[in-house]
């Protein structure tokens, strides 16, 4: 194997944001993030204290949304929704885009709504992945969208809410990952469901991966591995999305 438990454990954002989910079922995604080490578990933004609070002291960072999931929120209330977050203990912010302004050629506003999130979180040492939604974009678009942040100095780019019409192709990633700077990193989101889109994401430079088959992709790895199976305690439903 060219990979370790680690490596594709530490890829995973554990997606708990289907708005159906219940508060037991939110807890239970948290304890299953816990018990397979991911990277973080990215919540529904009033669930957050929760989260952070479960999440103290391990190694799975807790994270949410800001502008979820369509972009359309004024700057100053993405501003206002980071501020609060990282209050409430957030280390990782996954921020939309304006989409609308973004296909309508407005560029300064798109990058002064992206740095007003970066800003405010870099402010407070804490991450930005920025939300793209490829789905509804032309690759002129995504490349622009690249260079903002490779100027803002966001942490990752990210192809998907995983509530649009599409998801993460390879294609996008493949351009995300050429048209970025070095410093930025690439994220996937929705339709990686199994290990080996894992593998193959991995293979072209993305470092996360939005998920909420964790379970099933991590099973999976630690099998391949030869890796005991982790206890099943930790139980959660489908969550839906990614």
């Amino acid at each position: 194997m060219d990979f370790t438990y680690a490596d594709v454990a530490k890829m995973i954002d554990h997606s708990l944001l289907n708005p159906t989910l219940t508060d037991a079922e939110l807890e239970a995604g948290i304890q299953l993030a816990l018990a397979y080490d991911v990277a973080s578990v990215c919540i529904m933004p009033y669930r957050l204290k929760r989260a952070a609070q479960l999440l103290q002291g391990s190694g799975v960072q807790p994270s949410t949304t800001i502008g979820f999931p369509h972009g359309g929120h004024t700057t100053a209330m993405k501003r206002a929704e980071a501020a609060l977050a990282i209050s409430e203990g957030c280390v990782e912010l996954d921020m939309v885009v304006n989409i609308s302004q973004v296909l309508s050629g407005g560029w300064d506003y798109v990058q002064n709504d992206i740095a007003a999130v970066v800003d405010a979180a870099h402010a407070h040492s804490r991450k930005v992945k920025v939300i793209f939604e490829n789905c509804y974009l032309k690759d002129e678009h995504k490349i622009r969208l690249c260079e903002i942040c490779s100027e803002l100095h966001a942490d990752w780019v990210k192809t998907s809410t995983g509530y649009g019409t599409g998801g993460a192709t390879l294609d996008d990633l493949r351009l995300m990952r050429a048209h970025s700077a070095p410093h930025v990193q690439v994220k996937a989101a929705g339709g990686i469901r199994d290990l080996d889109a894992l593998l193959q994401v991995r293979a072209l430079g993305v470092t996360r991966c939005g998920a909420s088959r964790t379970r099933e992709m991590l099973d999976e790895a630690r099998k391949q591995l030869g890796l005991p199976a982790i206890a099943q305690n930790a139980t959660a439903a489908e969550t839906g999305g990614y």
